[in-house]
C-alpha cells in the first residue's frame, strides 16, 4: 500500500513547546449496531487534542479532514513531528504528501507496539472510561454530539496533576503568557 516512516518519536513523548510534536490515531465506538470512528491530533506538549474528526467509516477523508483543521491551528513557522502508527492511513501516499506540504515529519510506532504510540491510546482509554462507558446512546449522531462536549470539556476544563493542575488549554496559554 504505502511506505512505513522511521520511528522518529521513539517513545520520548514529552515535548519543550506546543505544536513541537503531534500524536494521532483512530479509534472505534459501536452504537445500536453502528459504528464511529474519532481521528485526533493531539500535542505532546499539553496533551491537547488540536484538532480531531468523526465519521461513520474508516476511510482516508477521515484522516485527510482531521488533519485540515490541525494544519490550521499551526503558525507559518510551526514544523511538528506527527507520530502514528503503521495503520494504512498513515501509510497512504496521499496522506504523505499532505504532510511534506506542511513540512512536518512523519514518524511510525513499530508494528504490533501499542507503547509506540501511547500518549493517544491513554487518551482512548480516558475518553472511554470517562464517557463512553459511562453513558447511553440512542445513535451515533447522539454520540458524536456527546464526543464534541467531551473533548472540549476534555482541552478546557479537565485538569492535569502533569499539567500543575490545569486544563490542557490553560497550560498552552499560561505558558505562551509568560514568553
Amino acid at each position: 500500500m504505502g511506505r512505513l516512516a522511521p520511528n522518529v518519536l521513539n517513545r520520548q513523548f514529552q515535548a519543550p513547546g506546543p505544536n513541537q510534536k503531534w500524536v494521532t490515531d483512530i479509534t472505534e465506538f459501536k452504537v445500536d449496531g453502528q459504528k464511529l470512528y474519532l481521528s485526533p491530533v493531539m500535542d505532546l506538549y499539553n496533551g491537547e487534542i488540536v484538532a480531531y474528526q468523526t465519521s461513520k467509516r474508516p476511510e482516508l477523508s477521515l484522516v485527510r479532514r482531521m488533519l485540515h483543521k490541525a494544519f490550521a491551528r499551526l503558525k507559518s513557522s510551526d514544523r511538528p513531528l506527527l507520530h502514528s502508527d503503521q495503520g494504512w492511513h498513515y501509510q497512504h501516499p496521499a496522506y504523505r504528501v499532505l504532510l511534506v506540504e506542511q513540512a512536518l515529519t512523519q514518524s511510525m510506532s513499530r508494528k504490533g507496539n501499542c507503547l509506540g504510540n501511547a500518549a493517544i491510546e491513554s487518551f482512548f482509554g480516558t475518553l472511554k472510561a470517562e464517557y463512553f462507558h459511562l453513558n447511553q446512546f440512542d445513535s451515533v449522531e447522539q454520540l458524536q454530539q456527546g464526543l464534541d462536549r467531551y473533548i472540549h470539556y476534555y482541552n478546557h476544563e479537565r485538569i492535569k496533576s502533569k499539567l500543575k493542575g490545569l486544563s490542557p488549554v490553560q497550560y498552552r496559554t499560561q505558558a505562551l503568557s509568560s514568553n
